[in-house]
């Protein structure tokens, strides 16, 4: 099991988040998300695309010259010119990415694996030359021949690239098989630590990288709000939370800026977060049923696998159709009013009866309304 140290969390909201379609970030914003992301202690942001162009590496500088704690690492294909635009930026270290699998290898690049093994060795050799920290990017990794992705994982060995990044580029994976074919190439390379960088067009890319880092990935790339290309990528938020209570992993993170962050990517984005987005939704520590609610009340770990704080979120116990005199009562109180349960039930049932009809929960503007139609009627109870 890995330890808190151990892990390395490759935020890449600034580049794959960017590249969701029709998201851009203006300067000032990517210099805020930096801030944000360093200053809660992500160990490495992957900050932008050179080859882009001038107005990508004016604005890369500016990140470089913030003196961040976190490594700034830039997102490059395998080609020295593309290395180079990253070393005017002054960044110290590089992702170098190359298609892997068959597919793209003769359908997408029209070449053959001598072809893409060449290509690693001339941009690998020209990065190390330069002194950077070289990330090799293997894309579609997860379609790739297990034997080519070893060939070209001994030649990082062997040239001193410092990690491989096995892609599930199209978020094809389950956890079980990726965590098989990181466990393979951990035997296999030991050498060479691992990155994974997971897609969610199935709906697992948390699953997926937190299978990889139980299969000895050392590396984990997320984004904000889960933003990417398609579906998206692992969430930041997800994957820390998840290895944090589903795997007794605590990667460092501060976790109480969570929904801060979340909603300022949000707000930059133009991606609303969905209320029930996982960790960090609007709706994912609300309550209306009775049964729920009435344990909550008694014990919060009853309903709640972490405390809502945690991730800078509250507590909410809602009224609706589903609801309790338990939680009825608990919201009356928290806007100054005592009733008793008997007096809750009375209530309770025109706030069903209110609830059915708006197909939502109540406010408190109906909370009060219904208590003052019934205010003669509670006294005489």
């Amino acid at each position: 099991m890995h330890s808190q140290a151990d892990i390395v969390i490759d935020d890449t909201t600034l580049r794959d988040g960017e590249q969701t379609a029709g998201v851009v970030f203006s300067k000032r914003e990517k210099i805020a998300i930096a801030r944000m992301l360093d200053s809660i202690g992500v160990q490495e942001i992957e900050c932008g695309i050179p080859a882009m162009g001038e107005e990508e590496r004016g604005v890369i500088r500016s990140l470089v010259d913030l003196g961040l704690g976190a490594r700034l690492i830039t997102w490059n294909r395998a080609l020295v010119p593309e290395i180079e635009a990253s070393i005017s930026c002054g960044v110290g270290a590089v992702d170098i990415s190359l298609s892997v699998s068959d597919q793209m290898i003769t359908r997408k690049l029209r070449k053959d694996r001598a072809a893409v093994k060449e290509q690693l060795k001339v941009a690998l050799g020209f990065a190390k030359e330069h002194d950077l920290y070289v990330s090799v990017g293997g894309e579609d990794a997860s379609r790739a021949d297990l034997s080519f992705l070893v060939e070209l994982m001994e030649i990082v060995r062997a040239m001193g690239g410092d990690r491989f990044r096995f892609c599930d580029t199209l978020g094809i994976m389950d956890p079980f098989a990726l965590y098989e074919k990181i466990s393979f190439l951990r035997n296999a390379v030991p050498e060479v630590a691992i990155e994974v960088h997971t897609h969610n067009d199935l709906g697992m890319a948390t699953a997926n990288a937190i299978a990889g880092i139980r299969a000895g990935a050392r590396f984990v790339n997320t984004t904000v709000n889960g933003l990417g290309e398609r579906a998206g990528n692992a969430a930041l938020e997800e994957v820390v939370m998840g290895l944090k209570h589903a795997c007794g992993i605590d990667t460092g993170i501060e976790t109480h800026r969570f929904r801060e962050m979340s909603l300022f990517v949000a707000k930059a984005s133009h991606r609303p977060i969905p209320v029930s987005k996982p960790v960090v939704g609007e709706r994912v520590f609300s309550h209306e049923s009775g049964l729920h609610t009435d344990g909550l009340i008694k014990d919060p770990a009853n309903y709640e696998g972490f405390d809502p704080a945690e991730v800078g979120m509250e507590r909410r116990i809602l009224v609706g159709k589903h609801s309790g005199t338990s939680g009825l009562m608990e919201r009356y109180r928290c806007l100054g009013i005592t009733v008793g349960r008997s007096q809750a039930e009375a209530l309770l049932a025109r706030a069903r009866v209110m609830a059915g009809k708006c197909k939502r929960d109540l406010s408190d503007a109906d909370l009060l309304r219904i208590y003052a139609a019934c205010e003669s009627l509670l006294h005489a109870a």
